[in-house]
């Protein structure tokens, strides 16, 4: 017989809020004020969860355990396999001596750090995040900022905050997709009401970055700057949110504002170049040059990352990839084994798609990319054993926390505090981007919140009269913000700015700011609901007996053999352009 969730353990409503609110509560005192490392304060949160939820709830033991189980499965895979690979490549690209390259040249477009810092962290942060997201950006890009000598610290922090503008239509959209499966609205109507709304948070998002890392003194220098990064992410976000869908706003906008600062550049340079305090002195020759091969050769890898994580995130490639190499299985002793409050079973089933995987694509990128930087393969394998151990803690780190955010999950936890939230009447979209962060800070994941509470959104909006597209689109965008204080987005963060240990640090400073943003698109999103209705899509619901349609894998082999050829051409590109130009470097005749 299956074990009923209870949304109020206690029978008084005040005191079961209360106690589901102690472990979220002591991870804030562990990593604020207690200033624990982050594998530490995650073992003891789930801990501390499993006391609760034994206790209070009434969970029967076997069920936790294999709750906590469940959470450390999938925080090896997929998310621990992705943050392992990313890491990997840029250690490839660093042991290779490729970085050098590509920091000169960073150098050469800016040496100024608060312009790197909005191409970086901002513009090619928001494109990883549109192909592969799910940790991806913040790892490859605050380890980017680290090899460029930004204070790991900073590094680590703005490119989680820079990550909550994209974060809404990551890895092709899959959270919209799956807020929409869930509530029944059609994926454009929610990418058009959140392109509606976040549209606002990233044109101020490059101030507020550049402000953190430099004063606002000093960002005022490079205002120019900020509204052209700013500006055209934010009107090519809005605009292919609106008139394309939620696939591909990040890789759009994040591109475009990539292209439009680097041309703006060629006419307009800061009055003073800015570099942080304590900074050594740089050490870039500015009579140096390299060749085009050299700087293809270098970026080389990003180059073959960015067309696979793209080619990954075709649907034709995922149906291919998951019929050669998926395996789904129902999780022995928790499938159905929990009903829901409304007597719903709850499906637990596993799946390892180690195919189609975003981690996959990046280990592939790897293996093209070795011989172009003349790593071998034997020497690969060292690389990969040093990463492994480098990442030891954050994964530790990361599994512990997915264990924390199953076991609430599983246990009513998390649907106790869903319902006081759901219980605010009329100020319920005010507080509906509360439940979408609330989800993403448990889960780490604006997925998984989104399948967490978009029923609940649409059930709790419409019962109070309000456009359920409004709130259901709060849970996306009130995510996002949630995303730069995950536990799980802390460890990846700290794993990737050399800052293992010192997560107490990350979190501290990303947390107000996290609060700030939430209360804006708290605002935005109340007065969508009352004042602003013109703003709300017309749609229809979806139809719930539609029969899904079977796969045509054809395109996807015709896709994976374009794939295949284009990444041969390029790769016979950098051999030849090496092969040209025996001398990487060459000084500029003064």
């Amino acid at each position: 017989m299956a074990w009923q969730q209870p949304t109020d353990p206690t029978g008084n409503p005040v005191l079961s809020v209360l106690v589901a609110s102690v472990p979220i509560l002591f991870i804030f005192w562990a990593l604020i004020i207690r200033k624990m490392k982050g594998y530490q304060a995650s073992l003891l949160a789930t801990a501390l969860t499993l006391a609760i939820a034994l206790s209070v709830y009434q969970m029967p033991v076997r069920l936790a355990v294999l709750s906590i189980g469940h959470g450390v499965l999938y925080g090896l895979f997929p998310i621990c396999w992705l943050v392992i690979m990313a890491v990997f490549l840029f250690n490839i690209t660093v042991q290779s001596g490729q970085f050098e390259i590509i920091k000169h040249f960073m150098g050469t477009i800016t040496a100024d750090r608060r312009l790197q810092a909005l191409l970086i962290a901002f513009s090619f942060g928001s494109f990883l995040e549109g192909t592969a997201g799910f940790g991806a950006p913040v790892a490859i890009t605050a380890a980017m900022l680290v090899g460029l000598g930004f204070n790991p610290l900073y590094a680590s922090g703005i490119c989680l905050i820079a990550n909550t503008a994209p974060v809404a239509f990551g890895s092709i959209g899959i959270p919209i997709t799956v807020a929409s499966q869930v509530s029944g609205i059609p994926e454009l109507a929610i990418s058009q009401m959140v392109g509606r709304t976040l549209p606002l948070l990233s044109a101020i998002l490059p101030l507020y970055l550049v402000t953190l890392v430099s004063g606002f003194k000093k960002a005022r220098e490079v205002g120019p700057a900020l509204l052209v990064s700013g500006g055209s992410f934010a009107v090519l976000q809005w605009a292919t949110s609106n008139y394309l869908g939620p696939y591909l706003p990040d890789i759009v906008a994040g591109l475009g504002s990539i292209l439009c600062l680097m041309v703006f550049l060629k006419f307009w340079k800061p009055k003073t170049i800015w570099r942080f305090a304590d900074e050594a002195p740089t050490t870039t020759d500015a009579t140096m040059h390299y060749s085009g091969g050299a700087l293809l050769r270098a970026w080389s890898p990003f180059f073959i990352l960015t067309l696979l994580i793209i080619a990954w995130g075709l649907q034709p490639i995922k149906d291919v990839l998951n019929t050669l190499g998926s395996v789904q299985f129902e999780v022995p002793g928790l499938h159905q084994a929990i009903q829901s409050s409304d007597g719903t079973l709850i499906p637990k089933v596993f799946k390892f798609n180690y195919l189609s995987a975003a981690g996959t694509a990046i280990l592939l990128a790897a293996f093209v990319t070795m011989p172009l930087v003349n790593i071998s393969y034997q020497q690969g394998l060292t690389i990969f054993g040093n990463t492994l151990n480098q990442l030891k803690f954050p994964v530790l780190s990361i599994t512990s926390v997915l264990a924390f955010a199953y076991l609430a999950n599983d246990s009513g936890i998390t649907l106790t505090l869903a319902d006081v939230l759901a219980n605010t009447g009329a100020l319920f979209p005010f507080f509906a981007p509360v439940l979408g962060w609330l989800g993403v800070f448990i889960t780490g994941s604006d997925t998984s919140a989104n399948a967490l509470f978009s029923k609940l959104q649409y059930a709790t909006a419409t019962s109070i009269g309000v456009d359920p597209v409004v709130t259901v689109a709060a849970n996306v965008s009130g995510g996002v913000v949630g995303k730069m204080i995950s536990p799980q987005s802390i460890a990846v963060a700290a794993a990737a700015g050399n800052l293992v240990g010192h997560e107490s640090a990350l979190f501290r400073f990303t947390v107000k700011h996290s609060f700030i943003m939430l209360a804006v698109i708290c605002g935005i999103v109340l007065v969508q609901a009352y004042l602003l209705k013109w703003l709300i899509p017309a749609y229809q619901m979806l139809d719930s007996n539609a029969i899904a349609a079977t796969p045509d894998l054809t395109k996807g082999y015709i896709y994976l053999l374009l794939l295949a050829g284009a990444l041969a051409v390029f790769s016979l590109l950098v051999a030849r352009r090496k092969k040209n130009v025996p001398v990487q470097a060459k000084r500029k005749t003064l």
